[in-house]
């Protein structure tokens, strides 16, 4: 049975959509429309629908018309809930075969922790993290700035942490407002909050860090992020949880729909996008510390410079200078001008 990837779904969801319902309310389409034919705009996507059944030629062969989704939905979405089963039965199963090893290990004589402080190269990050969390007890703090962004890696930690709050742990996790766009960050805290899990978002950019227990704490290295820190001094540990538990009182509930905290959040990037530039950070930077594509940050200062009636960068700064604008909350309305 054939399966389909994330990008059969990109090109579904941005073009086929579009051409199905142009299918359907045009009553079908003829063969030689210029968009069906090849190097056309709706070739591939009209590919695509015939071979997922979506669209058909008539009988007389003159015209493609739409089919009934209903039957087809069947045939696109059970395998891929089968495979996403398949996998996390696997995860599970090794990781009750790894338990094992570990627990062997800490029973064992003479194990060396390495002190209070311990550098982890890349490859031993993930398999020491997973470890940790598996020994927890009582709560596990996260900052990830920037949301999940491998799609493979999903399942696994989903099952990890569903796993830890099911044993009555509890689970925080921060990221950016920027986070909240993202369809695999959205699926994961679905997942995590249902179970108990909390997840708020701030605007302001912070770096990685793993808190298990209050009594170890990931972070990178100052170097490279290819290398991670494991921090067991209890003085340091105690300041990185106290760091987090100032930025959580300032976070925004993930799950909130309410349109008073959308605004707030729309506010906040907005006044760290006027932050940034009073600063002089380069784009890339500014659209790293907002969590964003640069694409998308260029959007932002479109929005500005909009807003403040500005042509080009240079007025929408020399605007911004003369307003005594600062991008803190409150003070940076187009209607804060000196001289009006």
């Amino acid at each position: 049975m054939e399966t389909y990837g994330p990008e059969d779904r990109a090109l579904f969801e941005s073009v086929g959509t579009k051409l199905y319902e142009e299918l359907v309310s045009a009553g079908g389409l003829p063969i030689d429309d210029s968009r069906l034919l090849k190097g056309g705009e709706w070739a591939d996507a009209l590919d695509q629908l015939r071979a997922m059944g979506l669209a058909r030629l008539t009988a007389d062969g003159a015209r493609w018309e739409a089919q009934d989704p209903s039957a087809v939905q069947s045939r696109v979405v059970s395998p891929l809930g089968q495979e996403g089963a398949r996998l996390l039965s696997e995860s599970s199963q090794w990781a009750n075969a790894f338990g094992a090893l570990a627990h062997a290990w800490r029973r064992a004589p003479g194990v060396v922790t390495g002190g209070p402080f311990t550098y982890l190269p890349l490859e031993e990050i993930d398999p020491f993290i997973a470890g940790l969390v598996a020994d927890c007890e009582e709560e596990v703090l996260t900052a990830q700035p920037q949301g999940i962004r491998d799609l493979r890696l999903m399942p696994t930690g989903v099952l990890r942490d569903t796993a830890l709050l099911e044993r009555g742990a509890r689970i925080r996790t921060l990221y950016q407002h920027s986070a909240r766009r993202d369809s695999i960050t959205r699926q994961y805290v679905a997942a995590v909050t249902e179970r108990g899990g909390e997840v708020r978002t701030l605007d302001e950019f912070f770096n990685r860090m793993i808190v298990v227990d209050r009594r170890a704490a990931i972070i990178p290295s100052k170097e490279t992020h290819r290398v991670a820190l494991v921090v067991r001094e209890p003085s340091v540990v105690a300041y990185l949880v106290d760091v987090f538990e100032r930025s959580w009182e300032r976070g925004r509930p993930f799950t909130s729909r309410e349109a008073s905290v959308m605004k707030d959040i729309a506010s906040e990037q907005r006044s760290m996008t006027l932050r940034m530039l009073i600063e002089g950070h380069s784009d890339p930077v500014s659209a790293k510390r907002l969590g964003v594509s640069p694409r998308t940050y260029a959007g932002y200062i479109a929005d500005l410079k909009e807003e403040f009636e500005a042509e080009t960068r240079f007025q929408l700064g020399y605007t911004i200078g003369r307003r005594g604008i600062t991008g803190q909350d409150g003070d940076d309305g187009p209607g804060n001008d000196p001289e009006t």
